[in-house]
């Protein structure tokens, strides 16, 4: 039989998954797996990150605009632990990667060997699927059970852990074969019961009021068309979370935005309360998008659910129709049953969110338009949105980006142009991020937009995006303080500030020195030309705006405004 080694299995098998692109940072035990890449790889690049948290990020944000399933790699031990972050924030968000750790030798177990720990235990709480190979044998079979579980059902992350002594030990090579289907997702889509279908469309066209809220899962299932045709048919309503935004161009009369205690406003809330019957698509109604469960408040309207993932449906509202499937298939044989039903319905829901848009973006541009110092955080918005083309990327960490983009950055496009990590809000998400974006969807403007909190955690891979040319425009909000939890200690705490403050940093400067171009804005006037000097750079730039402090702005998050 012809054998290949155990690594060099693992690169064939990610190449017969059509994998193009492989994030990661190198150690002692990944050394056979980076000789097969070298030897074997092909076309299959391999990005050197500064961290393996980056590697991880780029890794979600890649197959986020992509479509196809991401891969980051790290070393045993301290490469294992630094990973982690990345992985249950794809896993969370339903975003398939594959985090491939590389592991001390099965010979070696129990011999306290230096970075030995239990890498299966550590991820399986955080992962949809883990497995570490014991016998090189098994590396074809555990990649595909891997790929399988990634991208079919509800997507998620997987890990591999890959011994030393299995990357080097012997592999049939007859046995290295994959569906190259199960790399992109959502693959083998299944749909709901039709009584279930049945049921969801009488009770929306019997319903007055209908209100649709949707999460990630439109966008993630291409269901964009099939939400509309259904919006359509019902004369009804849609807003959508921070993750499901793209789900409907938010120009689209039908379109309300984000709704929710980050990106919502009360105009936006109102609409949620004024609904008689909630259809939630690809959506987990969690403590977020509804306010801690009070928009709408348990009873005060009929639920219809539709998830991949049956866990979610009724475990915060009771439903009055539960359709586990896929949002493309669900979507589609919804709209056929409610256009059966009630051919065209004319319902007021165009009025309403033609008023309560009115009204937000009033408040809005108010601020926005303001000369005052430091900058107010809705210029850089609306700035950004009258520079931007309608495909660009915009990667938002948590902390001020977040709720100002989400709330008034108007996605004009149905798809993913808008991406912040909204599991677990970890900060230092959005410039490795924008990376792996930018390699996801080449040829598109990609913008990484972050607080100077994050820009803290991540400014190692400013080295990365300066070595690889990556054409990313980067925008700090320079306000010297972690404005989340000092607006919180604001208005929770009765202005009990403590230890939330740090010194201001350079941005520019700092970026400079990486190679990277640079400007600081102070003066509001000339914020549109420095941003738009920067975008037109055809390398990567950086924008260090001192603005506004989160604490003193009037962001939209319900619990601060209250």
């Amino acid at each position: 039989m012809n054998e290949l080694t155990g690594a060099e299995a693992m690169v064939r098998m990610l190449q017969a998954h059509g994998v193009d692109t492989i994030f990661g940072l190198c150690g002692d035990t990944s050394l056979p797996f980076y000789d097969a890449l070298y030897r074997i790889g092909g076309k299959t690049q391999h990005v050197l990150s500064r961290d393996e948290r980056s590697a991880a990020y780029m890794a979600d944000c890649y197959a986020r605009v992509s479509g196809k399933v991401g891969i980051c790699e790290g070393p045993s031990g301290g490469g294992a632990t630094y990973i982690l972050p990345g992985v249950v924030e794809a896993n969370e968000s339903s975003v398939p990667i594959m985090a491939i750790t590389t592991d001390i030798a099965v010979s070696s177990r129990g011999r306290f060997a230096l970075t030995e720990l239990d890498q299966q235990a550590l991820f399986r709480p955080l992962s949809k699927w883990n497995q570490v190979i014991d016998r090189s044998a098994d590396v074809p079979k555990v990649m595909r059970a891997a790929f399988r579980a990634m991208t079919t059902g509800r997507p998620g992350a997987t890990h591999i852990g890959l011994p030393f002594d299995v990357q080097k030990g012997p592999v049939d090579e007859a046995n290295v074969w994959a569906d190259e289907a199960l790399g992109r997702y959502p693959a083998w889509r299944s749909g709901p019961d039709p009584a279930a279908v049945e049921a969801a469309a009488e009770a929306l066209v019997s319903a007055s009021f209908p209100v649709i809220v949707c999460g990630g899962g439109v966008v993630i299932s291409g269901a964009e068309a099939e939400l509309l045709r259904l919006a359509e048919a019902l004369g009804c309503v849609v807003a959508t979370t921070i993750s499901g935004q793209g789900s409907i161009p938010e120009t689209h009369p039908l379109g309300l935005g984000v709704v929710g205690s980050n990106g919502g406003v009360i105009e936006t809330r109102a609409v949620v309360e004024k609904a008689d019957l909630v259809f939630f698509i690809g959506c987990r109604a969690g403590s977020v998008t509804t306010e801690r469960w009070q928009f709408p408040a348990p009873g005060s309207a009929k639920v219809v659910h539709l998830d991949i993932d049956p866990a979610v449906i009724g475990a915060n509202y009771e439903t009055a129709a539960a359709l586990v499937g896929d949002a493309r298939l669900g979507l589609a044989a919804i709209a056929d049953a409610v256009t059966e039903l009630a051919p065209k319905q004319v319902r007021e829901a165009k009025a309403v969110v033609e008023n309560a848009k009115r009204a937000k973006y009033a408040a809005f541009n108010a601020l926005a338009e303001s000369n005052e110092t430091p900058i107010k955080p809705e210029r850089v918005v609306a700035t950004l949105r009258r520079l931007l083309d309608d495909d660009a990327i915009i990667v938002a960490d948590p902390g001020t980006p977040c709720p100002y983009l989400s709330g008034f950055y108007e996605i004009r496009e149905t798809g993913r142009t808008l991406i912040s990590n909204r599991a677990h809000g970890a900060l230092g998400y959005s410039m490795a991020g924008a990376v792996g974006a930018s390699f996801g969807r080449p040829g598109v403007k990609v913008v990484s937009v972050m607080g100077d909190g994050s820009f803290g955690f991540t400014s190692g891979e400013l080295e990365t995006i300066v070595r690889l040319g990556v054409p990313v425009t980067m925008i700090v909000f320079s306000n010297s303080v972690f404005g989340w939890i000092k607006a919180g200690q604001k208005t929770g705490f009765e202005e009990r500030y403590y230890s939330v403050d740090f010194s201001r940093t350079d941005h520019a400067r700092v970026a400079e020195a990486f190679g990277v171009k640079a400007w600081q804005v102070e003066d509001p006037s000339k914020l549109e030309g420095a941003l738009k000097a920067a975008l037109a750079h055809d390398g990567p730039s950086l924008v260090d705006v001192i603005a506004q402090p989160l604490q003193d702005a009037k962001a939209p998050v319900s619990e601060w405004v209250a």
